[in-house]
């Protein structure tokens, strides 16, 4: 089996989560396999193979989950970019739109280097509201928008398009129609 094949043969899907209506990917399972783990950050690392990565800032909280293993891989730092108010030195902010309101994410001032090559990494894409806002905190901070990762990637939600803009590389482990 191919990654994408191991991956999908444990993510289980919840109905109704968080509200009706909604197919939740619950990637979980997934934690309770540390070859999985291990198989899944190193998928990551051959898709980067040529893209120069000097930094992984990754969106609470899934994201964290294997964006601290992908740093570990690439011996590079790895940068939290959490919600507000979850950090507690000086932050710079980046507001988004969820589909009822509005949502700030936010990174340590000091947390990306301008300059630095960014991998932004996250569990999910769907519409990809919280990753451009990710992408625009690097940006904000002078670095680069390198590569741009997920384990699933939701197709028909076409949240890829509002990130094409901020890298070509866009890493997706398994992709759901």
């Amino acid at each position: 089996m191919n990654i994408e094949q191991q991956i999908k043969a444990v993510v289980r899907d919840v109905n109704d989560f968080p509200k009706p209506g909604i197919v939740f990917k619950d990637i979980t399972p997934i934690l309770r396999d540390p070859k999985l783990c291990d198989a899944i950050a190193e998928a990551y690392v051959q898709r980067l193979n040529g893209i120069k990565i000097d930094e992984v800032a990754a969106i609470e909280s899934r994201g964290f989950l294997f964006g601290m293993m992908i740093a570990h891989k690439l011996l590079v730092p790895f940068v939290p970019i959490r919600k507000k108010g979850k950090l507690p030195c000086k932050t710079v902010q980046q507001s988004y739109n969820l589909e009822y309101g509005e949502a700030i994410i936010e990174v340590h001032e000091d947390g990306i280097e301008a300059g630095k090559n960014v991998l932004i990494h996250d569990d999910l894409l769907a519409t990809g509201g919280t990753v451009e806002a990710a992408a625009k905190l690097v940006e904000k901070l002078g670095a680069n928008v390198a590569a741009i990762s997920f384990l699933v990637e939701l197709d028909f939600l076409k949240g890829r398009d509002k990130l094409l803009h901020h890298s070509e590389h866009i890493i997706s482990l398994a992709n759901y129609q």
